[in-house]
């Protein structure tokens, strides 16, 4: 499956799989940039990083040497009622670095915001999660 078949699947799982992941690439280049000006919440952007990278790319969780207690973390987040609630929380943490310094990290937080909608359009249509063949999804369970 191309990305432009994904795309043309009008599967919201996907859809915030990928917004995810442009917020995960945006909390980790924005946090640089903005480390000075808000450094509390650019370290709480690449700790949201760091954990959407396990829950979004699932071949990292086939490579990398991760605890027992981390899966089972990482593996709770599987259905989309969940995905979507991750991440409207962390854009709410995110849009929360307002209060100190109107940042870039809003751009964030406008990220993670719309990957938890779609998300959360994906669970109320009931629509199954799916994964990107491109990040290892689709059919990586079975070769490892």
């Amino acid at each position: 499956m191309s990305i432009t078949d994904e795309f043309a699947s009008r599967n919201f799982s996907l859809y915030g799989q990928w917004l995810g992941l442009a917020s995960l690439i945006t909390l980790i280049i924005i946090g640089v940039f903005t480390v000075v000006a808000n450094p509390i919440f650019a370290i709480i952007g690449w700790v949201f990083a760091f954990i959407l990278f396990f829950v979004e790319v699932p071949l990292c969780m086939k490579f990398c040497p991760t605890s027992p207690r981390f899966d089972a973390f990482a593996a709770r987040f599987e259905n989309s009622y969940l995905r979507a609630l991750l991440y409207i929380v962390m854009a709410i943490v995110m849009f929360l670095s307002a209060t100190i310094s109107k940042t870039l990290l809003l751009l964030s937080a406008c990220f993670l915001l719309f990957a938890g909608l779609s998300y959360g359009f994906a669970a109320l249509k009931g629509q199954p999660h799916a994964s990107s063949s491109m990040l290892g999804g689709t059919g990586v369970d079975n070769v490892v």
